[in-house]
């Protein structure tokens, strides 16, 4: 088997697509194909290639050329209102992507897929705790639970593996990003901290003390090169998160800290609320602070703040299969925040 690796990451300017380009192209050893709708700037060893995934047609058009894709990264998702419309899309984009690389692409080895705790119901309420890759099923509609029935429908007979990764709340860079709490939080302390007002939790009273974890974007990268390479991997699903746990009544005043700000008791308010009129704040900090000009849109996740805020019961999984199986990266998850929160600095995102 030759041993040229080929990247083809769907979904390449997501949280998830984006940092996951970054890791590869930072191994040395990868050649990238980045896929989304808007594109993206080619640099060595790789290049972007703009495609309508919900066109079946455009995307066998689009695809036709990439005959020597080893290895294909599936991050990409299309928002819907409810629960059973965001099946058809995102499951008719996966099967696009595999329906037109699949036949190109004799040397395909490795099929990744990357989901989330919805495949426990997490999104529903209280659910089992600590969630385990082996849960019983819920009750349908998730658009998770069919892409990966799909995939193993799929893979059947075939040479080429899939495997599934489920992290937590993901956290890393990403500008226009619907689901970012990083960017949410980052944005809320510096508006806060330009009102003069300190830093106040905003989400439902019991969700300041339940217990969460979250997956950092470069060790969910390095979990997907990992699937993508090891057999040991091979035709299964892995949980992946950092590795510790925390409470928000006890991270929020070390991200306050960060921001030289005070806490102030938690007031269940709904960002995508009060946060809906700061949109002229925020373009006069920008140019007070000669920050990069992006638009308010860009830098808001106020809805996704608004639902990682409302979690009053726990939302933890098992991370130690992938660990038994050969997976034993890990991240702090304080540091990930302050990672983070320097990076949008450096960006001049945030001042």
């Amino acid at each position: 088997m030759s041993t040229r690796k080929v990247a083809l990451v769907v979904g390449a300017n997501g949280i998830i697509g984006r940092n996951l380009i970054d890791h590869l192209v930072g191994l040395g050893d990868w050649q990238v194909v980045g896929l989304s709708r808007r594109g993206g700037e080619d640099g060595e060893r790789l290049r972007y290639v703009s495609v309508d995934l919900l066109d079946a047609a455009d995307t066998r058009a689009k695809l036709a050329g990439l005959t020597d894709v080893t290895h294909v990264f599936y991050a990409a998702y299309q928002e819907r209102p409810s629960w059973a419309e965001l099946v058809p899309p995102n499951l008719a984009m996966l099967v696009n992507v595999v329906d037109a690389i699949e036949p190109v692409a004799p040397g395909l080895r490795h099929v990744n897929l990357m989901q989330g705790y919805k495949v426990y119901g997490a999104h529903l309420g209280p659910f089992k705790t600590p969630a385990r890759e082996d849960d019983a099923a819920h009750m349908p509609p998730e658009f998770n639970v069919d892409q990966q029935e799909f995939l193993e429908r799929r893979q059947l007979g075939k040479a080429w593996t899939w495997s599934a990764l489920r992290p937590s709340v993901v956290g890393g860079f990403a500008l226009g990003n619907p689901m970012n709490l990083g960017m949410a939080i980052a944005v809320y302390a510096t508006i806060s901290k330009e009102l003069g007002l300190p830093l106040r939790f905003p989400g439902k009273p019991a969700a300041y003390d339940s217990l969460l974890e979250m997956t950092d974007a470069g060790l969910l990268a390095k979990a997907a090169v990992w699937a993508g390479t090891d057999p040991a991997a091979a035709n299964q699903a892995f949980n992946i998160n950092n590795g510790d746990l925390f409470r928000w009544s006890e991270m929020w005043p070390k991200i306050a800290r960060y921001f030289d700000l005070e806490v102030a008791p938690p007031l269940p308010m709904s960002l995508e609320v009060v946060m809906a009129d700061k949109e002229p704040l925020w373009r006069s900090m920008v140019e007070k602070y000669g920050l990069e000009p992006n638009s308010y849109r860009e830098v808001s996740s106020w809805a996704f703040g608004d639902g990682v805020f409302s979690w009053d019961y726990d939302m933890i999984a098992d991370g130690s299969k992938a660990r038994r199986a050969g997976f034993h990266e890990y991240v702090e998850t304080e540091s990930m925040f302050h990672h983070i929160f320097d990076d949008l600095r450096k960006r001049r995102i945030i001042p």
